[in-house]
């Protein structure tokens, strides 16, 4: 069953069936029931704000009685108890940065500035729209913190494609997506952008997107081999150095966004909601990224970071396939994500990072990260990953987990590595006559 692009208010996943009156409400991410127009409104509605419901009225009426026979001090005695106590963590402000020569990208790093402005500044951007009634949505696919994602057909021919409807954000982010995503079209391992359509309603863009068969990497990762994981990163770092040669950051790198359909072994890099032009010397927002994969630069508050970012999150990645350890470093929050860093890193080399690029931690964030030796890789090899740990695979990590951010590879330097040896022989032999 095919339903067209309809939102209804604030829940992209209501439309209306080709041919039927219902409408659909996608309950998972997997599965449809068609309900009636006015059970999905009051769903809506009452979904907002729900109120709660009332307590029986004999424990009501107790527990007021012994509400006025409490006495007053003893009332606010209670009050203060029920109020948390101040957290190490609340009390952590930002970084501080001393003044110095800002940090800048070792590759890449005038692309921006050799380019026309039309490239690069977004905002000028006008938008060509499509039409949106030459698709269809089928099923629920995904969902993010600015979108709803569903597989869908292309009217005319059948196709399949993916349509990504983006919540209420900025303008300005959405011409940024789209302006580089069609920057980098046709570049290796870029996921295409086929169209970009809105409701003409609600106004409501939906990004129109190639179709790939994914598998969840929940499900594919602890399937693969030594050498796929070598030819699926490989195909990854050929995505990263094309985006960062034309001077885009990704600053979103994680399983998540990156599509594999293994039958095909075809990788695709996705979501480019968070990406940025690169501009030499410029301060970025450092809420980027998702917390398991933020490079330390991000929890230190070091603004004028680069393509490297893309390098420390893709480490974070292969860290966890080849030590199937998911996620590898596992914080609660961005400040204990530092501390599962520093465990691992140790914090003498954290201690040097911050000291080279003239960075003072809160000493309520230093406190919190504490003191702790560098961590041997070789504690991290098991039984059950041995075969995947070899020597090169953890050389490889090694290079790529390194909190200055000017030490770690760059995506062409990557790929050069001996880990991705049998996949350039590979390749070499398939090129030749």
């Amino acid at each position: 069953m095919a339903i067209t692009i309809r939102p209804l208010l604030h829940q992209f996943a209501f439309s209306r069936t080709r041919g039927n009156p219902s409408l659909v409400l996608l309950l998972s991410p997997f599965s449809h029931v068609s309900l009636p127009f006015t059970f999905i409104h009051l769903r809506c509605v009452t979904s907002v704000a729900s109120p709660p419901s009332a307590p029986p009225p004999h424990d009501h009426q107790s527990r007021r009685h012994r509400h006025h026979q409490q006495p007053l001090a003893d009332k606010k005695h209670r009050l203060c108890r029920l109020s948390p106590p101040e957290t190490l963590a609340q009390k952590i402000c930002k970084a501080v940065r001393r003044t110095g020569a800002p940090s800048k990208a070792r590759v890449y790093a005038d692309v921006n500035v050799i380019r026309p402005k039309d490239y690069w500044d977004y905002e000028s951007l006008t938008v060509q729209w499509g039409e949106q009634d030459d698709y269809e949505v089928v099923r629920k696919v995904g969902r993010g913190k600015y979108s709803e994602v569903f597989e869908g057909v292309h009217c005319t021919d059948n196709e399949k494609c993916i349509v990504k409807i983006l919540k209420p954000v900025k303008k300005k982010k959405i011409k940024r997506e789209i302006k580089i995503l069609q920057n980098l079209c046709g570049g290796p391992n870029i996921v295409k952008l086929l169209d970009i359509v809105r409701d003409q309603q609600s106004k409501t863009p939906s990004l129109i997107f190639e179709y790939v068969n994914n598998t969840d990497f929940k499900v594919l990762y602890p399937t693969l081999s030594d050498y796929d994981i070598r030819y699926y990163i490989y195909e990854l770092l050929k995505a990263l150095d094309y985006c960062h040669s034309q001077g885009i950051m990704h600053r979103d790198v994680k399983p998540h966004n990156v599509m594999i359909d293994h039958e095909q072994r075809k990788l695709r890099l996705i979501d480019w909601g968070l990406a940025e032009f690169y501009h030499p010397g410029k301060e970025y927002n450092v809420r980027v990224a998702s917390r398991y994969f933020k490079g330390p630069e991000l929890l230190v508050d070091l603004q004028d970071y680069d393509y490297s970012l893309d390098l420390w999150s893709l480490g974070c990645m292969f860290a966890g396939m080849i030590f199937r350890k998911e996620p590898f470093f596992y914080g609660h929050d961005n400040y204990d994500q530092l501390v599962k860093i520093a465990k691992v890193l140790g914090t003498d080399e954290l201690n040097a990072y911050l000291s080279k690029y003239r960075i003072d931690l809160d000493p309520h964030l230093a406190a919190l990260v504490g003191r702790h030796s560098r961590k041997p890789w070789s504690k991290f090899i098991n039984v059950d990953n041995r075969h995947l740990a070899v020597s090169e695979a953890v050389d490889f990590v090694d290079k790529l987990l390194r909190y200055d951010h000017q030490e770690r590879p760059t995506a062409k330097e990557a790929m050069a590595h001996p880990y991705f040896y049998p996949i350039r022989n590979a390749e070499s032999s398939r090129s030749r006559p």
